[in-house]
């Protein structure tokens, strides 16, 4: 291809992905209006300095959480690419940015892996699967012992259950947990099994997929410590912004409710930028089961709950979404042929 017209697809690529990052953004929040309550009731606090710094804390945590997740991800692209601190962050961003409009975030994988000068990119897009399979798997971890805590606060206390059910429930979360981590921790067998699936005349494809050969158990595990890092600083940010929002759960509730909501909301397929209403209306009855058990449901808790799980969509991922599209002309889809490694 020309190097003209590898220019022009560049830029093309780039300009799409900004306008579909925008739209996507715009139609959510003005079209359907999906954050009027929480811009009406954010005016009802905004003079409260509690709530002001509130909100400056659960934001600045965001920075942690996605720069714990920018050091996971340098961890694992530095064996094939050593990136600068600051360069893989934004690719980071400019990864939230891309997956805004394409479901399950498959586009963080594209955002970030076309920020490697010379690392081939297919092999950058399997490392940073590794990354988003830790990530998953905290999820499943802490929610199994959130539900192990969660059944007998929130659920039927009766012997039939207890004698029955719970224990069966157990054993399910344990052998699941247990099946989850063997694979993970042997994830190189994805290498040979999916040898075994793919044809003989993908020979590129097939080579490098000894990319989830590279790493050792032990730096599975350090990449697996960073993902619960990483899980337990957005879990923290929640029970503020519930607290800032009114909604006054104790904090050994909110760390059961919290991780079941986020093993629920892991279940369902969604694109980032319309996970408010599915984040929202998982949040209003996992946590308002809180407000049944004590007999203090109301309008006004339904929207502070929303109003929080809002907030956290907002600054988690709108906001990086936006400040990831200033990252976006970074990228370089198409480029020279170097050493063998370029595409």
């Amino acid at each position: 291809m020309k190097a003209n017209l590898k220019k022009t697809y560049n830029y093309l690529i780039r300009a799409f992905i900004i306008l579909a990052t925008w739209f996507f953004l715009y139609r959510q929040i003005f079209v359907k209006r999906s954050l009027e309550d929480v811009y009406n009731i954010f005016l009802e606090q905004f003079r409260t300095p509690l709530f002001l710094w509130g909100v400056v804390l659960v934001f600045l945590l965001m920075f942690v959480n996605w720069a714990i997740e920018t050091i996971k991800w340098r961890y694992l692209i530095r064996k094939i690419e050593k990136v600068k601190f600051l360069s893989a962050y934004e690719a980071v961003f400019t990864g939230i940015s891309v997956s805004a409009f394409l479901p399950n975030r498959v586009g963080d994988y594209f955002g970030r892996v076309f920020i490697l000068e010379k690392a081939n990119h297919l092999e950058g897009i399997l490392i940073t699967i590794i990354g988003s399979i830790s990530q998953f798997i905290s999820t499943i971890l802490v929610g199994s012992i959130a539900l192990v805590f969660f059944f007998p606060l929130f659920t039927d206390t009766s012997d039939y259950f207890y004698g029955y059910l719970y224990p069966a429930v157990l054993a399910m979360l344990i052998v699941a947990n247990f099946l989850v981590l063997l694979f993970y921790f042997n994830i190189s067998i994805l290498s040979k099994f999916l040898k075994k699936f793919t044809r003989k005349e993908w020979k590129k494809f097939r080579d490098h997929l000894k990319a989830f050969s590279y790493f050792n158990q032990r730096e599975l595990l350090k990449i697996l410590m960073l993902s619960i890092l990483r899980y337990l600083v957005f879990c923290f940010q929640f029970f503020l912004l519930l607290q800032l929002f009114q909604v006054y759960v104790p904090y050994y509730y909110s760390m059961v409710l919290i991780p079941v909501i986020y093993l629920a909301i892991t279940a369902i397929p969604t694109i980032a930028l319309t996970e408010i209403g599915v984040r929202g209306s998982v949040s209003i009855y996992i946590i308002g089961l809180y407000f049944s058990m004590i007999s203090t449901e109301s309008l006004n808790t339904d929207i502070g709950i929303f109003s929080a799980s809002s907030m956290l969509w907002l600054i988690n991922i709108v906001i990086p979404a936006l400040i990831g599209t200033f990252f976006v002309f970074r990228l370089k889809f198409f480029r020279k042929h170097i050493n063998g490694h370029g595409n």
